[in-house]
């Protein structure tokens, strides 16, 4: 390896922060104003009534929403958060908030774009396979968690009174829209503070750590696996753009770069801090692990299969 392991330039560090900043607010904006549409306009029994009453029916069906309903990993926690105070089951919430930044259209084609030449339509279609199956099974982890050592208290409380901030159906549509743009507002600040401790933190490894420490894994498809979805937890990614990046990977095996796909959207740095605004920290860091080892023991599979 050459040079030091670490090397801290402001510039650097300045350009990667505002880069991940500027891609990300987007994202989280749209979902903090969705959350605040959901408030104002979606009651709670309609909200029981789009999910099968069948848990195990309701938690499949939660994973496939983001063919319907696409949203990036960086707006969907203040969505969850309503969904979830709206009467939506944490085992659905926590499916659909893993899924949706895989399995929706957007990052089907994106990846399909980003592997030409690499065997796009396998890649694709292991990816979005993998991201529900990957997503399903934490929701049928926690179906029988209580609640308490999933959902922060104050997620708890608003799921106990889901309509004390909500106006009426009878209210003026201008005021219920001006209601869902405040919760909407309220909802962005608290998200951001977190993403943003997020991104400073991801930029300071992407810039100041010598990435060429992890090249001499790529000879070791073991290796390369755990290697690659650390990278990606590291980098913290968006899932619209995260294949572009997998993808110069060239000297890694297919299932490294696989598993870097579906890891990062689920569980990367930036994640960590805003799941902790709806989600205890003994529930975020238990779900970072099982991801991490359920994510590394099915692409060594995967592996195996392939040889």
């Amino acid at each position: 390896m050459s040079g030091p392991w670490f090397s801290f330039t402001l510039t650097d560090f300045s350009y990667s922060f505002l880069s991940i900043l500027f891609e990300g607010i987007p994202f989280i904006l749209f979902g903090t104003l969705l959350s605040g549409v959901i408030d104002q306009f979606l009651p709670a029994r309609v909200m029981t009534r789009l999910i099968p009453r069948n848990p195990a029916a309701g938690i499949c069906v939660s994973a496939l929403m983001g063919l319907v309903f696409p949203i990036c990993e960086c707006g969907i926690v203040p969505v969850i958060r309503r969904l979830v105070a709206k009467g939506l089951p944490v085992s659905s919430a926590v499916a659909y908030m893993l899924a949706a930044p895989i399995v929706n259209p957007i990052t089907a084609i994106s990846t399909y774009a980003a592997f030409r030449g690499q065997g796009p339509e396998e890649i694709t279609t292991l990816r979005l396979s993998l991201g529900f199956f990957v997503a399903a099974l934490a929701g049928f982890a926690v179906l029988n968690l209580p609640l308490r050592s999933v959902l922060k208290k104050s997620v708890l409380d608003q799921c106990g009174d889901v309509d004390s901030h909500s106006l009426t159906p009878h209210a003026p549509f201008t005021r219920r829209l001006a209601s869902a743009m405040h919760s909407g507002t309220r909802d962005f600040l608290d998200v951001a503070v977190y993403f943003v401790l997020g991104v400073a933190v991801t930029s300071l490894f992407g810039t100041s750590i010598n990435q060429e420490i992890f090249l001499p894994l790529a000879l070791n498809e073991t290796l390369a696996i755990p290697a690659m979805m650390t990278l990606a937890g590291l980098l913290s990614l968006c899932s619209s753009s995260d294949a572009f990046i997998a993808a110069t990977f060239v000297s890694f095996p297919a299932v490294a770069k696989l598993a870097f796909l579906v890891i990062g959207p689920m569980v990367d740095l930036k994640l960590l801090f805003v799941y902790s605004l709806v989600f205890t920290r003994r529930f975020v860091a238990g779900l970072a692990v099982g991801l991490f080892l359920l994510v590394a023991l099915l692409a060594l599979r995967l592996g195996i299969v392939f040889q």
